[in-house]
């Protein structure tokens, strides 16, 4: 059944709007715990929403460990009131003393760091020391994406010398595999299933050398299904299934979740009779996926024939008793790509129960300076 996306109140929302839907939303969070085999294996990703009102439904759903990819982000999960947090990204520069005072800030959220290189982690053991704070630290691994993290033949190794560094608590692994692409769950299953051997032995030589590793947390959207079964005693990390968008949604039909994000757009122009063009240029929409970057409620089979700033032309092929909507139209586009769409706007309007029922700040979406 398709998702019924209209809503009272839509007529008085100026377009184009990021608009989310809870009761979507909740589903969506009900749907990973039961997949996961229950909330206490999550650490899911918020950089796909960045609400600290997205959090709060997630803590009273029972998730209560975050990922974040920056301090901004990290800062909104404390102000949720978060148990745990992961900073998914390098501690450098900067950055290093913000953490700091983030932990100072929030002291009931225990901030997990994250590195991947030698040389970063001792800098951070010499400000750590210095700030005279214990950072728990996670080591970064690859298991093949190739954009961070430290190789598997050299992991425990590394983690080993980082147990002795004053002032790190070495808490476990990160093992992100965003390359995992694959939309045959068969297939998608088969490649995961080579890494999480990688991942086990790993673990096992870092048990057998009596070293501390509490935390294994693992894969993306696409993959933590796969962990969950190969690896039922650690913990997942899925993000964008929390709104889900277009592009998941049609490469990974199998994980049925529901898009709960949308664009809410109006008909500008038409241009003949088979095209029309819409106010959700690349200041509303995600532009960094290849094809289609929205699908259009209703018009599915739209194709883009040009995308500006401000405008989305596209053409619908003609069908029989198919007429283009008048001018003004409200119509709706899920993005195929949610996580930098929600970055666009400052606040998204929020539907419940068929109303738009007020506005959530998009919190984390801005870089701060501080915190």
């Amino acid at each position: 059944m398709k998702y019924d996306y209209s809503f009272e109140g839509q007529e008085k929302i100026p377009s184009p709007q990021f608009i989310c839907y809870q009761d979507a939303i909740e589903s969506n969070l009900e749907h990973m715990i039961a997949l996961s085999q229950g909330s206490e294996k999550l650490w899911p990703h918020v950089k796909t929403h960045k609400m600290v009102e997205v959090v709060k439904l997630a803590i009273r759903h029972g998730i209560t460990s975050f990922k974040c990819a920056t301090i901004a982000e990290a800062e909104m999960c404390g102000m949720a009131g978060a148990k745990k947090a992961v900073l998914s990204y390098p501690l450098l520069g900067p950055n290093v003393e913000r953490f700091f005072t983030l932990m100072k800030r929030f002291p009931e959220t225990k901030f997990y760091a994250m590195e991947d290189d030698p040389l970063p982690t001792h800098a951070l053991s010499e400000a750590a020391v210095k700030e005279g704070v214990t950072v728990s630290l996670l080591m970064d691994v690859d298991l093949g994406q190739d954009r961070t993290g430290m190789a598997l033949e050299k992991a425990a190794d590394a983690y080993e010398e980082w147990t002795r560094l004053p002032g790190i608590c070495m808490a476990g692994l990160h093992c992100y595999d965003g390359h995992r692409h694959e939309s045959d769950p068969d297939e998608r299953f088969s490649l995961v299933a080579v890494e999480d051997e990688g991942v086990k032995q790993l673990k096992k030589t870092l048990l057998e050398r009596e070293l501390p590793c509490d935390l294994v947390i693992l894969g993306g959207t696409p993959s933590f299904p796969c962990h969950v079964k190969l690896m039922p005693d650690d913990f997942y990390s899925p993000g964008t299934c929390v709104l889900w968008d277009f592009g998941y949604d049609k490469a990974y039909p199998d994980l049925s979740f529901t898009p709960a994000a949308v664009v809410l757009v109006r008909v500008v122009s038409k241009r003949g009779d088979d095209r029309m063009t819409l106010d959700l240029g690349t200041k509303a929409v995600a532009s960094d996926p290849m094809g289609e970057r929205a699908s259009l409620v209703g018009f599915e089979d739209a194709v883009t024939v040009l995308q500006n700033e401000e405008h989305w032309v596209v053409r619908v092929p003609k069908k029989e008793g198919r007429t283009l909507p008048p001018v003004g139209t409200v119509l709706f586009a899920i993005p195929a790509h949610v996580c930098p769409t929600s970055a666009l706007y400052p606040e998204a309007c929020v539907v419940e129960n068929g109303k738009w029922t007020g506005t959530w700040k998009v919190t984390a979406r801005d870089r701060k300076i501080t915190i």
